[in-house]
């Protein structure tokens, strides 16, 4: 297999996406007047019953590698928090002829584009919003099963490794915003919006003293009645309902 891609200037990749963002993006991204929101998901550490990560060992290991230990209730679970740009309609950032306004200080998810960074997810040229012509020609992207461009290689394993590292700060930050609850990975994500003043501050002081644990317990929200009961019969703490800054953004009917 083959595929090559040249992009064809549409703009389409920039508008009305989340894009992750490491912590020092996040800083830049906030401190330029940019929206970001706080995405969380969590699963369950042991067992098969509800809450439980239903995926493949290498896929678990990948999931558990970004995601930070933690108690909902009594029950041990892994949190994932994306820190993501996000702009209603086109990016901030881009310029009225579909060029990049910080392209030299652009976000490593934006350098690394149309390559996915999950290393399970294939690269689907259909599934991408970018027109057919734009994989008709250009530099050869993957041959095989392989990517070919180096340079590519090395900025996703970046990314990949800042999620990993970032995690335990990025949940230190939550709990200065007081941020606890999550949804569960496949079901949803709950969302935040923090005020950038206050993200910047607890930016900075998480920074300054980061912390050696994990802080409070976190909760779980789950829509589904049913589905609720079952997880907090096994001792998860269940949010009836969220706080005032936070949204659910569901991926059941996806």
């Amino acid at each position: 297999m083959d595929i090559r891609f040249a992009c064809t200037g549409c703009g389409k990749c920039c508008t009305d996406h989340h894009v992750p963002l490491t912590l020092e993006e996040t800083r830049q991204w906030a401190a330029r007047g940019g929206k970001v929101l706080i995405l969380i998901e969590a699963f369950l550490r042991d067992g098969d019953g509800p809450g439980t990560l239903k995926l493949a060992p290498h896929q678990q290991e990948h999931a558990r590698r970004r995601s930070l230990s933690v108690l909902c209730g009594s029950l041990p679970a892994y949190v994932s928090i994306t820190f993501a740009a996000y702009s209603e309609g086109r990016c901030r950032n881009l310029l009225a002829d579909n060029r990049c306004g910080i392209y030299e200080d652009r976000p490593l998810v934006c350098r690394i584009y149309p390559m996915e960074i999950n290393p399970h997810i294939p690269l689907t040229p259909a599934a991408k919003d970018c027109p057919t012509e734009a994989w008709e020609s250009g530099p050869r992207l993957i041959h095989g099963q392989h990517l070919v461009d180096r340079e590519l290689a090395a900025l996703i394993e970046r990314s990949r490794q800042a999620d990993r590292d970032d995690i335990a700060a990025k949940a230190q930050i939550c709990t200065e915003l007081g941020i606890h609850t999550a949804a569960i990975k496949g079901d949803g994500f709950t969302t935040y919006q923090p005020d950038p003043e206050m993200l910047l501050a607890a930016l900075d002081r998480v920074a300054l003293h980061p912390a050696a644990n994990t802080g409070p317990h976190w909760g779980l929200h789950v829509p589904n009645a049913e589905f609720a009961e079952q997880l907090a019969q096994t001792g998860a703490l269940i949010e009836a309902s969220l706080a005032q800054d936070c949204f659910y953004i569901s991926l059941s009917a996806a």
